[in-house]
């Protein structure tokens, strides 16, 4: 038993320290984002029915590090100031699916091609969703209430999820906004994600050692009852972007098509029963049902694009699998990951500090 704990730590420490300095540099990113993208001007251009917003909120939240419960409260205020109901729609299922975090993590764990797949197919899943949405009556959307008033889960959050409304005045000049951009990625971005990275790479870890090699290459009925398989994990379950990257690396190792962890890598951080439950109060039950539907429908046809993908190339994931980080010194990875490790730490304290003021 001592012995099957101690291979158990070794293998969580092994996908850190894959995942830590991708990471960083993607959190980093997120900061600049957020300090020199205007909040306010994103949602002047997301108003109207046109497909133009709804393209525009896609490319808006590819980049965007957040996970479906962060993304309730930024859709919530997007809303309440004109955003079209397929612009909100295709905001929150391109920025819970992706992020630069999350594309960043892919690279390092998965490979380059998975890496412009994932939000390639977030972006054409939000385009997808938005403008079946903007072909819904006005009479059958509801109109979210104030975000005071709005309850949000804060499932995993830690508290950050569910800070006052998402468009605040932002602090002037370009080192504070510098400042301020940065401190809340590491800050209430990290806190909103990082305990949920941490979840993920605990159970990347133990399907890394209790799973046999071929567990999946044995599976009946092909890669569509894979692709099912996965659909039906990542629907209810709540994983964001970047925790479901090692889980997903590590169902690849086990003989997972690329195809079926593209499946799990969509649905698994845009849909859980909480975020459709508040949906389905906020904004109605006809844009809840198009949004999971979209999700659903777009996931399965990118899966098999995926497959058909690597087939094209001659592409054998399951060989190149985490190559890119051996390119990285150890000592870089490990003192990446302590560093990660401490960050999260600090982020979630002060979470669950301010959340208990709040209280």
């Amino acid at each position: 038993m001592d012995r099957l704990l101690v291979a158990y730590g070794l293998e969580c420490w092994r996908v850190l320290c894959e995942a830590a300095p991708f990471m960083l540099f993607g959190f980093l990113v997120a900061g600049l984002l957020k300090a020199f993208v205007s909040e306010r001007l994103m949602a002047k251009h997301l108003d109207g029915r046109g497909p133009g917003s709804v393209f525009k909120a896609a490319l808006m939240g590819v980049p965007l590090p957040l996970c479906s419960c962060g993304v309730l409260p930024a859709a919530l205020g997007l809303r309440r100031q004109g955003a079209g109901p397929g612009a909100t729609a295709a905001f929150m299922i391109a920025t819970p699916e992706s992020g630069v975090d999350s594309m960043a993590v892919t690279w390092a764990m998965i490979d380059p091609v998975m890496t412009v797949l994932r939000p390639l197919a977030a972006f054409v899943t939000a385009c997808v969703a938005g403008l079946a949405a903007n072909l819904l009556p006005e009479r059958a959307l509801a109109r979210p209430a104030p975000l005071v008033a709005q309850p949000v889960p804060t499932v995993g959050c830690g508290g950050a999820c569910s800070a006052a409304p998402a468009v605040q005045p932002g602090p002037s000049g370009v080192l504070a906004r510098l400042r301020g951009g940065v401190g809340e990625a590491y800050g209430e971005m990290l806190a909103d994600v990082g305990g949920w990275l941490l979840a993920g790479i605990l159970v990347a870890g133990a399907i890394s050692l209790l799973l046999p090699p071929d567990f999946f290459q044995d599976l009946p009925g092909g890669e569509l009852s894979s692709m099912l398989a996965m659909l039906l994990v990542g629907v209810p379950l709540y994983v964001c972007a970047s925790s479901s990257t090692p889980i997903a690396a590590s169902l690849l190792l086990k003989g997972l098509s690329p195809g079926a962890a593209l499946v799990f890598l969509l649905t698994g951080p845009a849909t859980n029963a909480t975020t459709l439950t508040v949906m389905a109060r906020s904004f109605g039950a006809a844009l809840t049902g198009v949004y999971l539907l979209a999700i659903v429908a777009c996931s399965l046809v990118f899966g098999f694009f995926a497959n058909s993908v690597y087939a094209a190339l001659g592409f054998n994931i399951h060989a190149v699998l985490g190559v890119v980080n051996e390119a990285l010194p150890q000592w870089l990875e490990a003192t990446s990951a302590v560093l990660l490790l401490a960050l999260i730490a600090r982020a979630l304290l002060k979470a669950r500090h301010h959340g208990c003021a709040c209280g």
